[in-house]
Parts: structure tokens; sequence; C-alpha cells
């Protein structure tokens, strides 16, 4: 595919149409006539070579590829919208910019929360907007990143892109105050016998992985999609957990539970802040960059 001898203003049609399944919506929406919307539509087809939108009674329904486009053209959107607003000087104590992040409610409460404070401090008209990471990253890390400013994530899930270092953390057991199995260590024994809460993302879900690799398959009870969650299914149960040292002390008090060593040597988290390569000159992101690697020092 030539990418020259494309009119991009097309994906900007495309999402639309797509988006709306109605010519005269989308092209009301973008600020084109019904006729130039009608026409940007048959280009489209021509392109790739299919009706995206099939009429149905009084609407449109999608085809198979439209569906397809459908999850993959706003974030190729924003992907153009970052690149062409890349700046080649930045002033955080005057400029504005918004920067988007991926990551878990462990990442924000560990590290987010002291990189808003500093930036706020520094760029008071910079915004920072955290969102959970989703749960395809693996299959389209390209064009997330690319839509993104970073992914806040531990080494071990994606590579091959540049990143900064921050922090490193360990994991701890998780158990309630009053387990009367539980003394003052744990065994492996127990996390064999003791039924488990898991954090449900397989990329970012540790204690299924961990211990199989020591002959331990943990009897799940519960999952959820939050580390933060952990400690509430934990209290008044028998249960255990895998959560994070940092996380653990923001959270002491709480809730009744307790945080034990591993009784295995874990593999410890090494945060890193990811982002695509497309915005490595972009002098904004540098200024992100540079101020979460410190925050990441003093953490």
């Amino acid at each position: 595919m030539n990418l020259a001898s494309l009119d991009l203003n097309l994906l900007v049609a495309l999402q639309a149409l797509l988006e709306e399944r109605n010519v005269t919506r989308a092209g009301r929406r973008i600020g084109l006539s019904q006729p130039a919307m009608s026409a940007a539509l048959a280009r489209l087809r021509r392109h790739f070579g299919d009706e995206l939108l099939t009429r149905s009674g009084s609407g449109y329904h999608l085809t198979p590829l439209g569906t397809a486009l459908l999850g993959r053209v706003p974030t190729a959107c924003e992907l153009l919208e970052r690149i062409f607003s890349s700046q080649a000087e930045f002033d955080p104590a005057r400029d504005s910019r918004e920067f988007t992040i991926l990551t878990s409610d462990y990442g924000v409460a560990a590290f987010g929360a002291a990189l808003a404070r500093a930036a706020h401090a520094e760029a008071p008209g910079v915004r920072i907007r955290f969102r959970q990471v989703p749960a395809d990253i693996g299959e389209s890390t390209d064009l997330l990143l690319g839509a993104v400013d970073g992914l806040l994530m531990p080494h071990g899930i994606i590579s091959g892109y540049p990143s900064v270092e921050l922090f490193t953390d360990r994991w701890m057991c998780l158990v309630a105050d009053d387990n009367p199995e539980v003394g003052d260590a744990l065994t492996l024994d127990l996390l064999a016998e003791l039924p488990w809460v898991t954090y449900q993302r397989t990329y970012d879900a540790p204690a299924a992985h961990q211990l199989s690799m020591i002959g331990i398959e943990p009897r799940v009870e519960v999952s959820v999609d939050s580390f933060q969650l952990l400690p509430f299914l934990i209290a008044g149960t028998r249960r255990v957990a895998l959560i994070q040292d940092r996380l653990a002390r923001l959270l002491a008090g709480v809730v009744p539970v307790r945080a034990l060593p591993c009784p295995f040597e874990a593999v410890p988290v090494q945060e890193a802040l990811w982002w695509h390569p497309a915005h490595t000159h972009d002098a904004a992101h540098i200024w992100l960059r540079e101020i979460a690697a410190r925050v990441g020092a003093e953490l």
C-alpha cells in the first residue's frame, strides 16, 4: 500500500460513516454535504473492495469488514492527531497539553498520583488522563501505543519499544488479619491449600504463572480486574492473594488484612513507561518522560 496515494481525509469520513451508519448524519458530523459524503463512501468502497455499509430496511448495517474497521479506525485517528500535534518546543510553565497513559489501578496509585502532583507543580496547564490497559494489549500494541502517550507497565509484558525505567516493587502475600491458619509466616503448603483471589487480566496476573513454576497450582476462588479491590476480597476469609508491596502499604489500615513475605523467590516488579517511537522527538513528550524518570527516582 502506497500511503502517498491515499487521501487521509477519507479516514475521518470512514470513522464518521462507521459510527453513524448513516450518510447524512456522518456528513453533518464532519461538515460535509450529503452528496460529498456519498462520494467519500463510494471512494472508500472502491478502495476496500467492500460495501462497508449495506442498506437494511430504513437503515444501514456494517459488513464484517466494516465491523472490523470500526474497532481500528478511532485508534488510527488518535495516532494521526498525536503525530500532527507534535511540538518542536514545549514550555511547561505556559503551554497546555493532555497526556493519556494506559496503566492499571496499581500503576495510578503507586506512581500516577506522584506523577500528577509533580506535573501540576511544573506545568499547571497540563492534564493527565489515566486509562485502563485493554485486555488485547498483546494483539494490537503498536496501534494502541501510537494512540496514547505512554504505557505504564512492568517488564515482561511487551518489548521492542523505547522505555524509561521508573521503580522496582516486590510481591507480598495478602491474608486476613483473623485467618487462623496463618501465623507469622506463610509456607508453600499453605499456598497450595488456601483459596486464592487473583487479578484476572492475564498479562498482569503473576500468581498462577509464578506459582506454577514451583509446582503450585492456585485454587482460584475469586478474580477481579482491580488490584486495589484485593484486600476487600481477602478480609474475613481464608483466601490469599499476591499484591505489590507499595500498594499494600498504601492500603494499610483501610482493611483488616496482613501482607507477609512470599515463601518463594517471587520475580520483582520492574515498572517502566513505554512509548511509541513516533513520540520520541516530540518536545512535550520528552518533558513527560523526564519528569516521569525524576518521580521514579524519588520513589
